[in-house]
C-alpha cells in the first residue's frame, strides 16, 4: 500500500517511500553502504530486505538475489519488491496477488514501484523525476517522491514517509554509513513534512555547501554580534569588529544548533548559516 524508489549512483545507494501507512519506513527501506538497497512493500515482509541485501553481498546481482530470496518465500505472489546492487543492476519485482494499480518501471540504477496507486502514471513521473532532477542521489530520491505524490500517489490518502541514503563514511563526523535518514511516521502532509525535514538535515549534518555561498566575516560582523546579543551568546558591545570574542560567541552558538561541521577555520561563514541566524533574529 505504498510508492517507493530504490536506487544508487555507483557510490550512494537509497531508498524513498510514502505511504498510507503508518510508519513506513520502518517496514520498507534497506540498505547497505557498498553492497546496495531494498525496498520491500505490498504486504510487506522485512526479512526479504536483509535477505536481499546478504545475497548482494555475496556477489549476486540484484535481479539473481531478490529471484532466490522469492523462492522460499510462500507469499510470493503479494510481494512487491525493488532492489539495485552497487554495480547499478536494478530489478522490480510485482506479485499477481498485489491491489491494484499495482506495478514497477526499471530503469537505469534505479526502480520504481507502487501498488494501490492512483493509477500506472504514479511510478512513470517519479522516474521521469529521478532521471531529470540534477544533485546527489539524495535529491533525486526526493524528487520522485514528490512527483509521485503530485501524480496521484496512494490511492487511499496519506500518511508517513521515509528517506533513507547510504554512504560510506558519509554519516555525522564520517563515523557512520549514515548520510540520510529522516523517518514521518504520521502527518497530514509526509512528503512534504520529509522534504521540511530533510532541509534541517542538509543544514545540521550534511557537507556539500556551494563554495562560493559564503559571507566574509568582518563584513556582517555587527550584525552577528547584535544578533549573538539577543541569542544570548555575545556579551560584548557591538563593535562591528569580528575578534576573539565574537568568534567564541559565534561558536558556541554553532555547537548548540549542532552545527559543528559547519564551523570554518577562516574568514568567512557558510551562506547557508548566515541565513539560518538571519532567520532566527527575526523569530525574536
Amino acid at each position: 500500500m505504498t510508492f517507493s524508489i530504490v536506487a544508487t549512483d555507483g557510490v550512494d545507494v537509497g531508498v524513498a517511500v510514502a505511504s498510507k501507512f503508518v510508519a513506513v519506513g520502518a517496514f520498507v527501506p534497506h540498505g547497505e553502504a557498498g553492497v546496495g538497497a531494498v525496498a520491500t512493500q505490498c504486504y510487506a515482509n522485512p526479512r526479504l530486505g536483509k535477505a536481499v541485501l546478504a545475497l548482494i553481498r555475496q556477489g549476486l546481482t540484484a535481479r539473481e538475489a531478490v529471484e532466490k530470496a522469492l523462492a522460499q518465500d510462500p507469499g510470493k505472489e503479494q510481494r512487491q519488491i525493488g532492489a539495485v546492487d552497487i554495480r547499478g543492476n536494478a530489478y522490480g519485482f510485482t506479485g499477481g496477488e498485489c491491489p491494484e494499480h499495482a506495478g514497477h518501471v526499471i530503469g537505469s540504477g534505479f526502480v520504481a514501484s507502487g501498488n494501490i496507486l492512483a493509477g500506472p502514471q504514479v511510478v512513470e513521473a517519479m522516474a521521469r523525476a529521478f532521471e531529470t532532477q540534477r544533485g546527489e542521489l539524495v535529491d533525486k530520491l526526493l524528487a520522485a517522491l514528490e512527483a509521485g505524490e503530485k501524480a496521484g500517489g496512494d490511492r487511499r490518502g496519506k500518511q508517513s514517509a521515509a528517506v533513507l541514503v547510504l554512504r560510506p563514511n558519509g554519516g555525522y563526523l564520517g563515523l557512520s554509513d549514515v548520510y540520510v535518514d529522516i523517518r514521518v511516521d504520521d502527518h497530514p502532509e509526509p512528503v512534504a513534512e520529509l522534504r521540511r525535514i530533510f532541509k534541517i538535515w542538509e543544514l545540521a549534518l550534511l557537507q556539500r555547501d556551494d563554495p562560493s555561498d559564503v559571507v566574509v566575516k568582518k563584513d556582517v560582523a555587527a550584525e552577528v554580534q547584535s544578533i549573538l546579543r539577543r541569542l544570548g551568546f555575545y556579551r560584548g558591545d557591538v563593535t562591528g569588529t569580528w575578534d576573539e570574542e565574537t568568534e567564541k560567541a559565534f561558536r558556541e552558538w554553532a555547537g548548540y544548533e549542532n552545527f559543528e561541521n559547519k564551523i570554518r577555520n577562516d574568514d568567512k561563514i557558510w551562506g547557508s548559516v548566515y541565513r539560518y541566524l538571519k532567520e532566527l533574529s527575526r523569530r525574536l
